[in-house]
């Protein structure tokens, strides 16, 4: 063999590295990349779950402050009378749409 062919056959060094390269690409596309991307929607949940129940918090206190300032002012009983009708009809609709575990669908 020449000089030339000893050069461009790759040695066992570099095959074993290749193949080891080979195995940790496959590893993360099939093992780490869905759990990062597990974990990023988690994470975004969460984040959005906060930022909506800081919305719903803000609203319900202003809609409370829009009653007891500007429409009521003097029955603050009748606010919070309404805001009570208001989440009790939510929750009685909410109630109803349940359905008991052994009816779901699978």
């Amino acid at each position: 063999m020449s000089d030339a062919d000893e050069q461009r056959k790759p040695d066992f060094v570099d095959r074993t590295l290749q193949s080891f390269d080979h195995v940790l690409d496959v590893v993360h596309d099939k093992v780490l990349r869905p759990l990062l991307i597990a974990g990023r929607a988690v994470a975004f949940g969460f984040i959005v779950l906060l930022a909506a129940l800081v919305l719903i918090c803000v609203l319900v206190i202003g809609v409370m402050r829009l009653l007891n300032v500007y429409l009521f002012a003097g029955h603050e009983w009748l606010s919070y009378a309404i805001m009570g009708a208001l989440f009790l009809t939510a929750g009685l609709l909410i109630w109803r749409r349940r359905r008991p575990v052994s009816l779901r669908k699978e």
